[in-house]
């Protein structure tokens, strides 16, 4: 099946009465749903993102050997502190990764961030961060699965196209209901109550109320909790008088710690065992840059089967640490600083231990003074530099200045994954930034429909 003319055909039923009256479907399930990202709209487009059955597998056979190595690093890091300086942990860091979460996968809930070039038959998919602690996106993005299927223009694509979303929040809860069940050993109770602990400011609270009610619908007594707002007594997490018994941990652990200090609440009842948090601490290992550079660096390539050296060789782009040392770059060796302050515009430098965006430097489009002074705040910081990977575009149909307009917008592909195990669904970015980062300000997010051309017998 042809992709583009599947887009094609959508976009040709945009006529303007059909675009209005779409946008103003949008805007009205946008509002009602309260798919905000702070004061943003979720979404700004009149188009999801499609993929062809072909596409989908690709990608989901292409990362499942890329977790199990993953997992192998984390779990081998966690077992030789010589390896784990790889990873760049903090002290505080180190004092946590030994805290035992009561279930063996190291991040059991987690998004892989990549960008994915299809030409024709031919499929380019490189992974670029790997987001092992908080993997957003997934309450809104099957919320916006059904916004999409009541819009006036998708009623008409449907006569031409089966569509098939590919929904997730129940995959959240069973892994969330699988940890807890491994952690109590059955000394807990069947139905815990839930916390999903973040800080009641941020831009993405929206998102916990659409889990909110998700986990209430499936008969589970949850809250949003603040960890500024619990308290640790009896042997308990409370908030007032809500005992919690699973955390759903959407707060930042860097954030966690400088706000609370290694003696808070949630860090005192995880670590004696009196609550049960998913992500564990331990998902800090993965969640470092670096651990993309473990992955690709020569010198850990013993770890891993010829199966998991092939899914790295073809889907990890180059990623070394920030240091002075010898490397090897396509099997040659290079002096690594040197080698990328010769050629930035091949490199991008990204800070080991941030989000949202926050600090990374694009070689292609930094002169070579500022790309000088980035390299040097890479080696007195932790940083690693990343080959630099295509970016894919597509076009899509939005509402400006109440004309319609199909314009190009570039977008990233970032599925999720569950039980560090296998992949269901994907969180799709648009943008007309190569960060692509919602974020970071701007940008789109998308729902991701698998599509197939209806038989016309």
């Amino acid at each position: 099946m042809s992709l583009t003319e599947a887009i094609i055909t959508y976009h040709d039923l945009l006529t303007e009465p059909m675009a209005a009256d779409t946008q103003g479907q949008l805007d009205d399930q946008l509002r009602l749903r309260g798919l905000f990202f702070g004061d943003r709209p979720l979404c700004t487009v009149l188009r999801p993102r499609f993929l062809t059955p072909e596409q989908y597998t690709f990608m989901r056979d292409g990362i499942r050997p890329l977790l199990t190595a993953f997992e192998k690093i984390s779990h081998a890091a966690v077992a030789d502190r010589e390896f784990r300086s790889q990873f760049g942990l903090f002290d505080w860091e180190e004092s946590l990764i030994h805290v035992d979460a009561g279930y063996p996968v190291h991040s059991p809930l987690s998004r892989l961030d990549s960008f994915f070039v299809t030409e024709g038959d031919a499929m380019e998919l490189k992974f670029t961060e790997y987001n092992a602690e908080v993997p957003a996106a997934s309450a809104y993005n099957d919320v916006l699965n059904e916004v999409f299927f009541g819009l006036p223009v998708m009623g008409e694509f449907l006569r031409h196209y089966a569509i098939r979303p590919v929904p997730t929040r129940h995959s959240v809860l069973h892994v969330l209901l699988k940890a807890y069940k491994q952690w109590s050993g059955g000394r807990a109770p069947t139905k815990p109550q839930i916390a999903i602990l973040d800080w009641q400011e941020v831009p993405t609270r929206s998102e916990f109320e659409l889990f909110l009610q998700y986990f209430n619908s499936q008969g589970l007594e949850c809250r949003i909790v603040d960890p500024r707002h619990v308290e640790y007594r009896n042997g308990a997490l409370y908030d007032g008088d809500f005992r919690i018994d699973l955390i759903y941990k959407r707060v930042l652990i860097t954030e966690l710690i400088e706000r609370c200090g290694l003696d808070g609440p949630v860090v005192q009842a995880v670590r004696n065992g009196d609550v049960c948090m998913v992500n564990p601490f331990t998902c800090k290992l993965l969640y470092k840059k670096a651990s993309l550079a473990v992955l690709s660096d020569e010198r850990n390539a013993p770890l891993f089967s010829g199966v998991e050296t092939a899914a790295i060789r073809e889907h990890i782009p180059w990623t070394r640490v920030v240091e002075e040392r010898t490397t090897t770059y396509h099997d040659l060796p290079v002096d690594l600083i040197p080698f990328i302050h010769k050629y930035r515009e091949q490199f991008v430098l990204k800070p080991n231990d941030d989000y949202g965006g926050r600090g990374i430097v694009l070689g292609w489009q930094t002169n070579a003074s500022g790309w000088e002074q980035a390299v040097q705040t890479a080696l007195e910081t932790p940083h690693v530099v990343q080959e630099r990977v295509r970016i894919p575009n597509e076009p899509y149909p939005s509402i400006v200045d109440g004309r319609l307009q199909i314009y190009n917008r570039m977008l990233d592909t970032a599925p999720f994954v569950f039980h560090g195990e296998y992949v269901d669904g994907c969180l799709t970015r648009l943008s007309t930034d190569p960060l692509l980062n919602v974020s970071a300000g701007g940008g789109s997010t998308v729902p991701t429909f698998i599509v197939e051309k209806r038989d016309p017998r």
